[in-house]
């Protein structure tokens, strides 16, 4: 590759959507990425591609949130059409199980409060009693006190969609660098110098979208982006028949048959080590949904460590002291892949993001900004 115009840094689902937009709208991209060595959280992900709970008192991130889920379908049929893999992504709808009645009444309350916060733009849910979740979920269990079902919910293969950004990025012209961990950035002339463990280079923009490492990187250029690391688990079954219509908040079916029973939310610092106990109570939840999969064997167990930023809505912006730098962090790299591939690219490529955009500055987190 000749110079690059744009350098992205993080090869994980955030900077892959990213970089797979860049090179589809002609820009010469090179994707740097630490490798398989990364604290990949597509490892632990639960493949949601969700809507339903998400963005209490941030309506822009409830509707940043939809779009994205709007455009997955013809994200999906875009990455099957161009590298022949198949995300598995499918949208059924998704059910939030509730498993005793303060779930409920929680559940119940934050939907209310996003559909007011929604304001006229829509915000669609029903709110079903055992009887009802029973008619749509055939087998839960009598522990299972009520449920919310969303049209808007899906879900996909994480690793296939990692597998299938990276092969699309690469068979547009794209460059990728694996085993190249950014040890630097800093402003040369016209342009941004990025020097990792290997080797230099330089671009009239940077991306940094380095997952947890983002952070570090985004002082580097002035930007603050408090991130934390969150520990996530996950247990896995051998396959079955066709059991489970929709995904849900406890377990989701994949399209090859496998049992997904998870996730859980712990803040373990920088270990990603698997525990028991996590274990325990992700199996007795699942069982307590759904008795039946007492039936099933368990045959894969794995932690890893997810993003979470400071209030749990996404990072985007921009440096003042290395101009072409961006910054974009979030924990839904699954659910937002569709709008990273597209909106976020284009704002790279200097179109004008929404205003509602500002939402996500972190300039929020700037004391003197928000008193």
């Amino acid at each position: 590759m000749t110079a690059p115009d744009v350098i992205v840094i993080g090869g994980g689902l955030v900077g892959s959507a990213i970089a797979r937009g860049l090179v589809r709208q002609g820009a010469k991209t090179l994707l740097l990425d630490e490798g398989d060595v990364a604290l990949r959280a597509s490892r632990g992900n639960f493949g949601l591609v969700w809507v339903q709970g998400k963005g209490r008192g941030c309506p822009e991130y409830a509707q940043w949130s939809l779009r994205s889920a709007d455009l997955w379908g013809d994200f999906a049929t875009e990455l099957m059409s161009e590298t022949g893999i198949d995300v598995g992504h499918e949208r059924p709808g998704g059910m939030v199980l509730n498993l005793s009645e303060d779930e409920a009444r929680e559940n119940a309350d934050l939907l209310a409060q996003l559909a007011r916060e929604a304001g006229n733009k829509p915000y669609d849910y029903e709110l079903l009693d055992h009887k009802a979740v029973a008619g749509r979920l055939p087998g839960i269990g009598p522990d299972v006190v009520s449920g919310s079902y969303s049209p808007y919910d899906g879900h996909a293969n994480p690793l296939y969609l990692l597998r299938a950004l990276h092969a699309n990025f690469e068979a547009k012209g794209g460059e990728y660098h694996p085993g190249e961990r950014v040890e630097n950035i800093e402003r040369s002339g016209a342009v941004t110098k990025v020097t990792t463990g290997k080797a230099s280079y330089s671009a009239p923009k940077v991306v940094i979208a380095a997952g947890l490492s983002t952070g570090p990187l985004a002082r580097l250029v002035g930007i603050n982006a408090p991130i934390v690391p969150l520990h996530g688990q996950i247990l896995v079954t051998e396959r079955t028949g066709p059991r489970l219509p929709m995904p849900t908040n406890l377990v989701r079916q994949t399209r090859e048959g496998v049992m997904m029973l998870g996730f859980t939310v712990d803040d373990f610092g920088f270990d990603a080590r698997t525990r028991a106990d996590r274990s325990r109570n992700v199996a007795a939840s699942a069982l307590r949904a759904f008795p039946y999969l007492r039936d099933l064997r368990v045959i894969r167990s794995w932690a890893a460590l997810r993003i979470m930023t400071a209030d749990g809505f996404p990072i985007y912006e921009t440096s003042k002291t290395h101009p072409g730098v961006f910054v974009a962090a979030c924990h839904s790299g699954v659910t937002l892949a569709a709008v990273h591939a597209r909106d976020i690219s284009r704002w790279v490529l200097g179109h004008d993001m929404p205003a509602t955009f500002e939402r996500f500055s972190t300039r929020r987190f700037d004391v003197s900004e928000t008193v």
